[in-house]
């Protein structure tokens, strides 16, 4: 194999770890935010529109890092290609 195919394969694998390493932290970390959301709803139902708010301004702030591991991955794969 030439120098160029081991470049390509080391940015395709870089980008499956990017997407798969950077996915592990915002899952868990909606999962804990979506959970305590509804703990709280259970507890206090009358503030429940406020919870939810707060709920998806945390999701959106979580969702980032995913969306900054798809980014990554996606230029490792055009700059490869």
């Amino acid at each position: 194999m030439e120098i160029e195919s081991y470049a390509k394969v080391a940015a395709f694998l870089g980008a499956a770890f990017a997407m798969g390493i950077g996915t592990i932290g915002p899952a868990l970390g909606q999962g804990l935010v979506g959970s305590k959301a509804c703990e709280n709803i259970g507890k206090y139902p009358e503030s429940a529109g406020k919870i939810q708010t707060a709920m998806m301004i945390a999701m959106g702030l979580v969702e980032t890092a995913a969306i900054y591991a798809l980014i990554i991955a996606i230029l490792l794969i055009v700059k490869a290609g």
